[in-house]
């Protein structure tokens, strides 16, 4: 049973799944993010036997609280996450309804606060954020283990 709010889907190839969940926004968002988000991942375990290595959960649920964090901040009303899994990559899509895109600030150590984009950069394979016809699309990929391919040497 899927809580309320969300939807299941699973792509055709096996190696991939997929889920969505609608979110309202305020700050209870945030730790619902990262629960949809371990619990997918556990399910990617479980159901198709894909390696998840405890780096990639935690890694996983800290992308996913920033950019939820920035939704929450940034845009009024709801947002929605998607979780893709195509094969060892996690894909982490967050929809909001304000269109100006993020922008990574200069790394500053006196700065308090507004680092939530450079950690999420700093951890991704890829990053990408994109206007829609409404709101925007920030899109975040995540290897599932810790090194999928070690350097040749």
């Amino acid at each position: 049973m899927e809580p309320d709010g969300m939807e299941r889907s699973l792509a055709p190839d096996p190696g991939s799944a997929e889920f969505t969940a609608a979110l309202e926004g305020d700050s209870g968002s945030i730790a619902e993010a990262r629960r949809v988000a371990a619990d997918f991942l556990i399910r990617v375990q479980t159901e198709y036997g894909l390696p998840v290595t405890e780096r990639a959960m935690d890694l996983a649920q800290l992308v996913v609280s920033e950019l939820v964090t920035n939704a929450c901040k940034y845009a009024p009303g709801p947002a929605l996450l998607c979780l893709r899994v195509t094969g060892a990559v996690v894909e982490i899509e967050v929809w909001d309804s304000d269109p100006v895109l993020p922008v990574a600030r200069a790394a500053d150590a006196g700065r308090v606060g507004q680092h939530g984009l450079e950690i999420v950069m700093a951890v991704v394979q890829g990053f990408s954020a994109r206007r829609e016809p409404v709101g925007k699309r920030i899109t975040a990929h995540l290897p599932l283990l810790d090194d999928p391919m070690p350097p040749a040497g």
